[in-house]
């Protein structure tokens, strides 16, 4: 075969057709965004809907905790915003660490679905037509994925979204981003969680207050509720300091190389 045939023709497989996955997310994406469903992802959508929701999660645990983990593997999927809100709702519904669970399950498997689809529709064809620097850097970022994967898993100050698809660009192997993915969003994910668990009595009065503003005819009722107020320094800090630790042994693999 010569050199500068791509192989994804080689086998009779028309190139197009790599990217005919990463284009059907893409428009489903912004269908999602531009109809505003994102938006239901909220906890005014929960507090509007609470009896509904609590009388079928009672009634059918397993389909609803099966419904959740769809919603957020979809959720995750097109990288539409509401992540956040979605893990506080399964703290609320299914309890801290069932709630946790299902979330890293779900976030886990909407994730290598992106992983998975970006690394089909561009890969190491990406980088060998990018040049020798971009190749120089993606070997770099392999020979330690697994911790560079975990640290910004665990610190969360990186878009969910470009974290799923630098590694796939980067070639880097399957299972190790599936594992660093798993076990780098179990802090935070039950963190947020365990927070959820307990909003009970502030969604409680939030509901009291929402209900009297749509009983008094108002038009602007919505729920005071700022998910800034989870993000708290101490939380932050102790996520910032387990991905610090998970950056430790590249660092002291860094200076024993240099050393030698």
């Amino acid at each position: 075969m010569p050199a500068d045939r791509d192989p994804a023709t080689s086998a009779g497989t028309p190139s197009w057709r790599r990217f005919l996955p990463f284009v059907v997310v893409l428009i489903l994406t912004a269908g999602v965004l531009a109809s505003g469903l994102y938006r239901y992802l909220s906890l005014e959508t929960l507090v509007r809907h609470r009896a509904a929701i609590d009388g079928f999660v009672s009634q059918n645990r397993a389909s609803a905790l099966l419904a959740y983990m769809a919603v957020y593997v979809v959720a995750v999927a097109l990288s539409v915003p509401g992540a956040l809100f979605l893990t506080l709702i399964g703290g609320i519904l299914f309890g801290a660490v069932l709630g946790g669970a299902a979330t890293v399950i779900g976030a886990t498997l909407g994730a290598t679905a992106v992983f998975l689809v970006a690394r089909s529709a561009f890969g190491e064809q990406m980088l060998r037509r990018v040049g020798p620097r971009a190749e120089k850097l993606a070997e770099g970022f392999r020979a330690d994925a697994f911790n560079y994967l975990l640290f910004l898993r665990l610190v969360p100050l990186f878009p969910f979204w470009l974290v799923n698809l630098a590694p796939a660009l980067f070639g880097v192997p399957l299972r190790t981003f599936v594992l660093a993915t798993l076990l780098g969003i179990i802090p935070g994910t039950f963190a947020f969680s365990f927070v959820g668990a307990g909003l009970d009595s502030v969604l409680a009065a939030q509901e009291k207050a929402y209900m009297a503003c749509l009983e008094a005819g108002q038009a602007a009722c919505r729920l005071d509720f700022d998910p800034k107020a989870v993000l708290t320094p101490q939380l932050l800090g102790a996520l910032v300091a387990l991905g610090a630790v998970s950056l430790m042994p590249v660092v002291i693999k860094r200076w024993r190389a240099r050393r030698s």
